[in-house]
């Protein structure tokens, strides 16, 4: 079951028709920050959202929540349509928006009990988060406005998880944790994982993706560029190895996933791509002082994406003037000023 599906979901900022009175009609520059975007998340599965600063997932966030509308195509959250139904998805969800904003006049736990009765559901799991994320009493009771940054995002964290929720949306989760808080997260979301609950996980954090997440959507500028596992992903990436040699090097030509084969001052180096084995078969029998070969990151995958620099630059300029006139009157709401994230 899809607990997220978009199709061709699209939101485009500027190209008012009615400018203020008194003003001449014009066309302002139409900027894409989602483009024509079809995913969809499954039932009990910690899907990444990936993508630099700008490239569009807190726009797509908003989206699913209901707090901006689509100009083309739709999708739905927990069985209900966002355009229509977004008091029912904002109901059955936890949401972390990125760069969280309390009431500084408030407690800790006033807070947590203010943002509860918005959702107007019990909140089993506060205890146990409060205990984890190391949030005492005392400090609980202390205003928001003496919390330190990460202080402020065990909150944010506290208050989208204690309703126990079927569908988290967390947007940069782990900003101001230091690394044990990190650590902690991390093991919170594998629970809640293990216990059937699905966590839409955006960041730009690549190490921490590819901690926890079971599938990933890539995107640039607004556009879905891969969707795949993680593992996926991984097995498709370039190692690099490199072994000090104590004589000749071994004979690389032809081997299935060796490629940039280069040897110098008794080191050899090379890119070793799928499956090692015929690798350590070619090696066998060859003197080597000290063998290395890199685990494959998600980082190198994600670089591909976005080594274009030229492609990228052109991606981000304004939408040529047909588009603009296509785009002049989206088909499902007009356009708004409000600037993309």
């Amino acid at each position: 079951m899809a607990i997220i599906a978009t199709d061709g979901l699209t939101k485009v900022y500027g190209g008012r028709r009615f400018p203020p009175h008194g003003f001449p009609p014009r066309r302002g520059e139409v900027v894409r920050a989602l483009s024509d975007l079809t995913v969809s998340v499954n039932d009990g599965e910690t899907f990444g959202f990936l993508g630099p600063n700008g490239a569009g997932k807190t726009t797509m966030i908003r989206l699913l929540l209901g707090f901006i509308h689509p100009s083309a195509g739709g999708g739905r959250v927990l069985g209900h349509d966002i355009g229509r139904e977004s008091l029912a998805i904002r109901a059955a969800t936890g949401y972390l928006p990125g760069g969280i904003a309390l009431y500084d006049t408030l407690t800790g736990e006033q807070v947590l009990d203010y943002l509860a009765r918005l959702y107007r559901r019990s909140t089993p799991l506060r205890p146990e988060l409060v205990d984890r994320l190391e949030m005492s009493r005392r400090t609980l009771r202390r205003p928001v406005r003496d919390y330190s940054r990460g202080m402020r995002q065990k909150i944010g964290i506290i208050q989208a998880l204690q309703h126990d929720p079927d569908l988290a949306i967390l947007d940069e989760p782990t900003e101001g944790l230091d690394p044990l808080m990190q650590r902690a997260f991390y093991d919170l979301l594998e629970e809640r994982r293990k216990a059937g609950r699905t966590i839409f996980f955006s960041s730009h954090v690549l190490s921490e993706v590819e901690r926890v997440c079971d599938r990933v959507a890539i995107i640039r500028a607004g556009q879905l560029v891969a969707l795949a596992n993680v593992a996926e992903l991984l097995a498709r990436r370039r190692r690099y190895v490199e072994m000090r040699l104590v004589d000749a090097p071994p004979v690389l030509d032809g081997v299935a996933g060796v490629s940039n084969v280069r040897v110098a001052d008794g080191r050899l180096t090379c890119s070793l791509e799928g499956d090692v084995r015929p690798f350590l078969a070619a090696i066998h029998g060859t003197a080597i002082t000290d063998l290395t070969i890199e685990p494959a990151r998600l980082e190198e995958a994600f670089l591909e994406y976005y080594a274009d620099e030229d492609v990228a630059e052109a991606e981000r300029d304004a939408v040529p003037a047909d588009d603009q006139a296509a785009l002049a009157d989206p088909p499902v709401a007009a356009a708004t000023d409000e600037a993309p994230r």
